[in-house]
C-alpha cells in the first residue's frame, strides 16, 4: 500500500468524520432555536431525500474514480475525458429526474410521512438534487487522481454552509414569527446552498487542475458504452449505500403512521417525531466517533484477503468487534443513563426522555451493525449485507407499528433497540459462514459488566435542574464514569494497557 494512497485515505476519513460530526451536532440547537415540530419536519423529511440523493449520484464518484485511475495508468487521456463527459451528462440527469420526481410528488410523500405541513420543506430540499449528483463528478474525478484533498475540503465545506444557513434561516424566521412548516422548509435552503459552495470549489480546482482533459468528441455509441460501464460499477455501490438511510426512512413513514393509528392528532405526530428525534441525533454522533476508531481496520481486512492471509483476516475480525464492543457498550450506558440531564442541557426539557434513553441504548448495537456491513462488503459477501438491510427494513416497519400500537412513542425507541440488535446478530451469523468469529467471550462480557455498573452508578434523574446544572453533571458523571469503566475493566483482564497500546497503534498503522 503506497503511502500517497495512506495520506489520501487518512485525509478523506478526517473529512468524513467532520462532515458527520457538524451534520449531527447541529440539530440540538436546531431544536433550541425552532422547537421540537420543527426538528420532527426535518427529521422526516431528509431520510428521504438522502435515500433520493444516493440513487441519483447512484455511486458514481467511486466508479469514476476507479475507471480514472484505470485510465490514466493505460495513458488513455482521452478515456478520461469520456468518462468525465459522460458521467456529468449522467449525473446531471438522474438529478433532474429525481428532483422532479421529488418536487413533483411532493404533496403525496408529505401525505406518507404525516401531513402537508412536510410539503415546503420537501420541495426546497429536492432543488439540492440539481446540484449534489454533478458536484459528485469532481469529487470523482481528483480521487481519481488519488488526490483527496478536494474531496474532503468540499464535504467539510459543504455541512459547514449548509449548517451555518440552516441555523441562521431558523433564527431569523423564528423571529420573523413565521409558521412552523414555513420555517421547516426555509431551512432546508441549506442544502442546496452548501452543495452549490462544495460545487463551486470544485470546479475552480478542476479549471486550474494540470490534469483536466480535452474536450473530446462523444459519439451515442461511445455514450451509451461508457454509461454502462459507470453504471455496472456505481449501482452496485449505492444500493451497498443505502442501508442506514433505507432504515431511517423507514421510521419517517411508519412512525406517524403508527402513532395516528395509536391516536394521535396528525398535527402532533412531527412534534412527537422531533421528541424521538433527539434521541437520533445523539445516536449519530455516538456511532461517527465509534465508527472513526475501526474505521482503518476494514481497509486493512480487505488487504489481507487480498493476499491470502486468512488467519490475519480472522484476527482482525475477531480484533474489531472486540474493540467495537470495548468503545460501543460504555458509550451507550453512560448515554442512556445521563438521558434526562443530557435532555435538559442540550434541549431545554426532560420531553420524551424515556424514549430518548431507549434510543441511546440502541448505538451499542447501531455501532455493532454498522461495522458488520462494513465486514461483510470487505469480506465480498455485500448481496448478503443488502438482504439483511431489507429484512431490517421490514422488522422496523412491523416492530414501529406494534410497539407504538402498545406503547405509544416508547414504542419507536423499543423498535429502533430490537431492529439493530437483529441486525448486529443477523451480521454475525453471515460472518461466521465465511470467518471464524466468537459472537460472546469473556473480554466482551467484562465490557457490558463494567458498562452496567458503570451506567448503575452515573443514572440520576433531576427534572427540576436547569440548564446549566445538568450540564454540569453531564461533564463531571462523563468524565468520572470513563475512568471508573476503564479500572473495572483493567482490573476484571478484560484489557490491559498494552493491548490498548495496541489498538491504538493498529489506527495509526491503519
Amino acid at each position: 500500500m503506497n503511502q500517497s494512497f495512506v495520506k489520501g485515505t487518512m485525509i478523506l476519513t478526517i473529512g468524513t468524520i467532520i462532515s458527520k460530526v457538524l451534520g449531527s451536532i447541529f440539530r440540538i440547537p436546531l431544536q433550541n432555536i425552532a422547537g421540537d415540530k420543527v426538528l420532527g419536519i426535518f427529521s422526516l423529511v431528509y431520510p428521504l431525500y438522502m435515500v433520493a440523493l444516493i440513487l441519483s449520484v447512484a455511486g458514481i464518484p467511486i466508479a469514476v474514480s476507479k475507471l480514472i485511475s484505470e485510465a490514466r495508468a493505460q495513458q488513455k487521456e482521452d478515456e478520461v475525458a469520456r468518462l468525465v463527459q459522460t458521467a456529468s451528462i449522467l449525473a446531471f440527469s438522474f438529478g433532474v429526474l429525481s428532483f422532479s420526481l421529488l418536487a413533483g410528488g411532493s404533496s403525496w410523500i408529505a401525505k406518507a410521512l404525516g401531513g402537508q405541513e412536510a410539503r415546503f420543506a420537501i420541495i426546497v430540499v429536492s432543488t439540492t438534487l440539481l446540484i449534489s449528483p454533478y458536484m459528485a463528478v469532481y469529487r470523482g474525478f481528483f480521487q481519481g487522481l488519488e488526490d483527496m484533498k478536494p474531496t474532503a475540503a468540499s464535504q467539510v465545506l459543504e455541512q459547514f454552509v449548509r449548517v451555518a444557513f440552516i441555523l441562521l434561516v431558523a433564527f431569523y424566521m423564528v423571529k420573523a414569527a413565521y409558521a412552523d412548516d414555513m420555517i421547516a422548509g426555509g431551512i432546508m435552503i441549506g442544502s442546496p446552498l452548501g452543495a452549490l459552495a462544495s460545487l463551486v470549489y470544485l470546479r475552480a480546482l478542476y479549471a486550474r487542475s494540470p490534469y483536466r482533459p480535452k474536450r473530446v468528441r462523444l459519439s451515442r455509441v461511445q455514450w451509451i458504452q461508457t454509461s454502462k460501464t459507470i453504471l455496472a460499477l456505481s449501482i452496485p455501490i449505492a444500493f451497498g449505500a443505502l442501508a442506514m438511510p433505507f432504515l431511517n426512512l423507514v421510521d419517517s413513514l411508519s412512525v406517524p403512521l403508527a402513532l395516528r393509528w395509536h391516536g394521535t392528532e396528525m398535527g402532533e405526530t412531527s412534534y412527537l417525531f422531533g421528541l424521538y428525534s433527539r434521541g437520533t441525533a445523539l445516536v449519530q454522533i455516538a456511532t461517527v466517533f465509534s465508527s472513526s476508531l475501526v474505521l482503518p481496520l476494514i481497509p486493512l481486512l480487505s488487504k489481507q484477503l487480498a493476499k491470502g492471509e486468512t488467519r490475519q483476516a480472522q484476527q482482525t475480525i475477531q480484533k474489531s468487534f472486540e474493540l467495537s464492543h470495548f468503545l460501543s457498550w460504555p458509550i451507550a450506558a453512560s448515554l442512556a443513563a445521563l438521558a434526562v440531564p443530557l435532555n435538559i442541557a442540550l434541549f431545554t426539557n426532560n420531553e420524551g426522555s424515556l424514549t430518548m434513553a431507549i434510543v441511546l441504548a440502541s448505538s451499542v448495537f447501531t455501532s455493532l451493525a454498522l461495522l458488520g456491513t462494513g465486514i461483510l462488503q470487505g469480506i465480498g459477501d455485500s448481496k448478503r449485507a443488502a438482504v439483511i438491510i431489507v429484512i431490517g427494513c421490514f422488522v422496523k416497519w412491523g416492530t414501529n407499528v406494534l410497539f407504538i400500537s402498545w406503547y405509544g412513542l416508547i414504542g419507536a425507541g423499543i423498535s429502533t433497540l430490537v431492529t439493530y440488535a437483529f441486525i448486529t446478530w443477523m451480521n454475525h451469523v453471515a460472518i461466521r459462514r465465511r470467518m471464524s468469529l466468537v459472537f460472546w467471550n469473556r473480554k466482551m462480557f467484562v465490557y457490558f459488566f463494567a458498562s452496567v455498573l458503570m451506567g448503575v452508578g452515573l443514572f440520576f434523574i433531576s427534572p427540576t435542574w436547569g440548564r446549566m446544572a445538568s450540564l454540569v453533571y453531564v461533564a463531571i458523571a462523563t468524565i468520572g464514569g470513563g475512568l471508573f469503566y476503564f479500572g473495572i475493566v483493567l482490573a476484571l483482564g478484560g484489557a490491559t494497557l498494552q493491548e490498548l497500546r495496541q489498538w491504538l497503534n493498529q489506527k495509526k498503522k491503519g
